[in-house]
């Protein structure tokens, strides 16, 4: 059931085409692969189970929350790769200060490069124009870049020489916390905590020019609303929360957004959860595309669709599948608010989940449940959907926090077939993908592999079939 803080997921495809605006290439899946009895894939042709050796580590070891440390992003620009996340100091042979961003080299050796902008507080988000890598936007908690006073938000040099200054002719004030920043179409699509960005009253979630900072008009939802449940009836009840956008996912075609987190209404539309924009026109919009089984609006069909109390915004980030036609769903929530924690499992809860990508109500292709662990990553290539955060099996649809019947022990990271939702398996027949169950909170697909950002939380932070210690970063290759 672990829930430890926010940490914010991003599909990898996605982040990496909106940001290197080029094409990215995808392996098919294996030619005479053939299910088992269980309808299981034996065979993928995806990235490595193994870990690349020599990535950059988080140097801290946590294994309570107040030494937890985290990467809550990566993000490829030119020949670098860019982290952020909550951290003090980076491990690559050699230990260097880092205080909350840092970039390296995206092909071995992964040598850490001397950009180290001292960010004084937790940074959610990374964002490049395009291909242009000598700037980057940065969101996320924190007041101060190099001594420069900022609030939340900033425009910084981000060339691999530079000291990360910030720009002054972008606007740097957001009255609250920043979670997630994509550019789109020539906008800075940011979402977040805050009311006011940049001068302009524009609640959780603002258009903003790259130039300026400022609102750009291109989004306007008037977000709203929060949802908690009382697990004895489902009935509302008293929090101290607000609306927020966590984060977004853009489609390959680069005309479709994807956002998550708390609120009842956008854009004049009742929508919980996630909702999908439309990036198409001269202002975005809300497109049809929501279901019952996360909304609420047919509760005879679907009465469960309210997670545990503590956990009631449980869709934490998405994925598009290679082509664009269907969502992949990564969720926590324990369990229904309404339902007992033993025995089969229903709704979204702890689960992953695809959904048809079409613009009205839908209904899901498929769900793979943990059996009670959280979900908190979602990636997609035309191999695999790669799941990963606190699970300790797959297709455990019996059982809550124990071992059900049918489930495939398989912690951390899992592979499931595209098709199905099946957890892919090894020529010796268990799971072919796993990780130390680190809360891995971000992954990201490109043409040579899959990043994997996580905490500390464990303190021997294995990935894939390796005893080497990959705390915090893990990439796995084509």
């Amino acid at each position: 059931m672990s829930f430890v803080g926010r940490w914010k997921v991003t599909s990898g495809a996605v982040a990496a085409a909106a940001i290197l605006g080029v094409g990215l290439s995808y392996p098919m899946a294996p030619a005479g692969a053939a299910p088992t009895a269980a309808g299981r894939l034996t065979a993928a042709s995806g990235v490595s189970p193994s870990a690349a050796p020599g990535t950059p580590q988080l140097n801290k070891v946590g294994t309570g929350k107040a030494s937890q440390e985290v990467i809550r992003e990566l993000v490829p620009c030119g020949n670098n790769m860019y982290a952020v996340g909550r951290f003090t100091s980076i491990k690559h042979g050699t230990i260097y200060t880092r205080n909350n961003i840092f970039s390296f080299g995206k092909s071995a050796p992964f040598n850490v490069t001397s950009w180290a902008p001292n960010v004084n507080g937790q940074v959610n988000a990374i964002a490049f124009a395009g291909s242009d890598c000598s700037h980057a936007y940065i969101g996320g908690s924190f007041t101060s870049i190099n001594g420069t006073a900022v609030s939340n938000i900033a425009e910084i040099d981000a060339a691999p020489t530079s000291k990360g200054n910030v720009v002054s002719g972008f606007g740097h004030s957001a009255n609250n916390a920043v979670w997630t920043m994509v550019y789109a179409k020539g906008h800075l699509l940011t979402g977040g905590d805050f009311h006011f960005i940049n001068g302009s009253k524009n609640p959780f979630m603002a258009s903003l020019s790259p130039s300026t900072g400022k609102d750009d008009g291109f989004v306007h939802l008037n977000i709203s609303g929060d949802y908690q449940y009382c697990a004895a009836g489902g009935k509302p009840c008293t929090n101290s929360h607000h609306s927020q956008v966590y984060n977004q996912q853009l489609s390959h075609s680069g005309n479709l957004d994807l956002a998550e987190g708390r609120f009842t209404s956008v854009g004049g539309l009742p929508r919980q959860q996630i909702f999908m924009l439309n990036l198409a026109g001269a202002k975005a919009s809300v497109t049809g595309w929501t279901s019952a089984e996360w909304d609420g609006s047919n509760k005879s069909a679907f009465p469960l669709y309210q997670c545990w109390p503590t956990m009631a915004f449980y869709v934490r980030t998405a994925a598009w599948s290679p082509d664009d036609s269907t969502v992949y769903l990564a969720n926590t929530g324990f369990k229904p608010a309404q339902n007992p924690s033993k025995g089969a499992r229903t709704g979204l809860c702890d689960s992953v989940t695809a959904w048809p990508a079409a613009q009205h109500s839908v209904t899901h292709n498929w769900i793979e449940y943990s059996g009670c662990d959280s979900y908190y990553s979602v990636a997609a290539d035309n191999s695999a959907v790669y799941a990963a955060g606190h699970p300790r099996w797959a297709m455990n649809s019996n059982a809550c926090n124990a071992e059900g019947t049918g489930a495939v022990p398989d912690q951390g990271l899992q592979g499931l077939n595209p098709a199905n939702g099946k957890v892919l398996l090894n020529s010796g027949g268990t799971a072919l993908y796993t990780m130390t169950r680190a809360n891995a909170g971000y992954m990201l697909i490109t043409g040579a592999g899959l990043w994997i950002g996580s905490t500390n939380r464990f303190t021997l932070n294995r990935c894939g079939n390796t005893s080497a210690r990959h705390a915090g970063i893990c990439f796995l290759r084509y």
